[in-house]
Order: structure tokens, then C-alpha cells, then sequence
């Protein structure tokens, strides 16, 4: 069994997602949003195919990904048995800032 990484890109997003929302909210907002994205990863450690395709990342030809909670996507890419988290991306912007992606 595989284990989920997050990525430097996908750590800094949720960092300015909590950010954010501790300076326009409170940290107990801020803090409950993290955790309800961070959380949302964990069945991907069992069924790492259960998310849809990112149809804005295709032309990488990488499968990314995609989970949705609240307002995000999750990106990720299945690769071996481990699943690694690229992006945490504000489904409220626009989607071509979804590619900044890299491996």
C-alpha cells in the first residue's frame, strides 16, 4: 500500500488557503478548512482512482486527478502505489491558472 506526498506547490497552496482565511475570518475557520481539505485526501490511500480526470491538464498526459471539497479541487497523480498531491486550486479562479503544475 501506497502513502499520499504532498507537494511543495500543493503544501504552499493550502498554506495561503489557511492564510487567507485566518486574516478574512478567524483561525478556527481557517483551521476547520485545512483540515476539512487535508482530511478529504485520505480515502486516496485505498481507492487512489476514485477521483475524475483533470480535464485542464490533459495535454501533460500525466492522469492528474481531481477531488472536490468545498470550494477546491485536489489535484494528484497516481504514480506506483503512491499518491502525490500537486495542487490545491480555488475552483472560484480561473482554470487555466491550474497550469502551473509540474511533476
Amino acid at each position: 500500500m501506497g502513502q499520499i506526498i504532498w507537494t511543495n506547490l500543493a503544501i504552499s497552496e493550502l498554506k495561503s488557503i489557511y492564510i487567507y482565511y485566518r486574516m478574512v475570518a478567524n483561525e478556527t475557520v481557517a483551521d476547520k478548512i485545512r483540515k476539512s481539505i487535508f482530511n478529504a485526501t485520505k480515502p486516496l490511500i485505498k481507492q487512489p482512482f476514485i477521483g475524475q480526470i483533470e480535464e485542464n491538464l490533459i495535454e501533460l498526459k500525466q492522469e492528474h486527478r481531481y477531488l472536490v471539497e468545498g470550494n477546491y479541487k485536489i489535484i494528484y497523480r497516481v504514480i506506483d502505489s503512491n499518491v502525490y498531491i500537486t495542487d490545491v486550486f480555488d475552483c472560484r479562479q480561473n482554470p487555466q491558472k491550474m497550469k502551473k503544475i509540474s511533476k
